[in-house]
């Protein structure tokens, strides 16, 4: 990502380890709001599809807001809301079907949600998120592996972050059940959801 400026790698640190980091000075300047920037910035998932191949798609519309305390990483907060109707995996009529009752529900339940709860260093790039995800009328907890890609000054002299990071999730276990099973045997939709995440948020003036 060359929009990005990356500090030198640091020597590897234990989760243990990351509690008593020196405060970075250069990750203390960037501290405050930060709004998503939804165009620069992608919520993806891949998941299972016949036993044999993935399916990748995206969610083409989401905001959200990050409290960057750099001083003190722990006392960060992030909040995202994603519209379900923006789903996008290629082809439409799967779509229709992702967007329908069997799934999420979208008329319904129009919003999934992300608020979080707590924040852990684990070394010099690397954090872990944790909060609650909310998909249709179901929340539970989920953590999120984070790495801080760095900032930059864009062209048009905004302050951006950006981020990147990964979780795994059962999707029954937010009432994403439908399935059907195959004549070979196993089934249609595996239960696990593969998340992905790049975030770029700019800087609150």
């Amino acid at each position: 990502m060359s929009l990005f400026r990356k500090r030198p790698a640091a020597p590897a640190t234990t989760p243990a380890a990351a509690a008593v980091l020196d405060v970075d000075p250069a990750l203390a300047a960037l501290t405050g709001d930060y709004t998503i920037d939804p165009a620069h910035s992608s919520i993806g998932f891949t998941v299972r599809h016949a036993m044999v191949t993935n399916v990748r798609g995206s969610f083409g519309e989401h905001e959200g807001v990050l409290k960057l305390d750099g001083g003190n990483p722990a006392a960060s907060t992030a909040r995202i809301d994603v519209k379900i109707a923006s789903i996008d995996t290629g082809i439409a009529d799967r779509d229709g079907h992702l967007k329908s009752p069997d799934f999420f529900d979208a008329e319904r339940f129009p919003l999934m949600t992300f608020r979080s709860s707590a924040v852990e260093q684990l070394d010099r790039e690397t954090y872990r998120l944790t909060g609650d995800l909310t998909i249709k009328d179901v929340t539970k907890p989920l953590t999120i592996d984070l790495e801080f890609n760095g900032s930059a000054t864009d062209v048009y002299g905004a302050e951006r972050i950006g981020f990147e990071g990964s979780a795994e999730i059962l999707r029954s276990e937010w009432g994403l059940t439908w399935n059907a099973a195959l004549e070979t045997g196993g089934v249609m939709v595996s239960d696990k959801v593969k998340l992905a995440f790049d975030i770029s948020a700019v800087k609150a003036a």
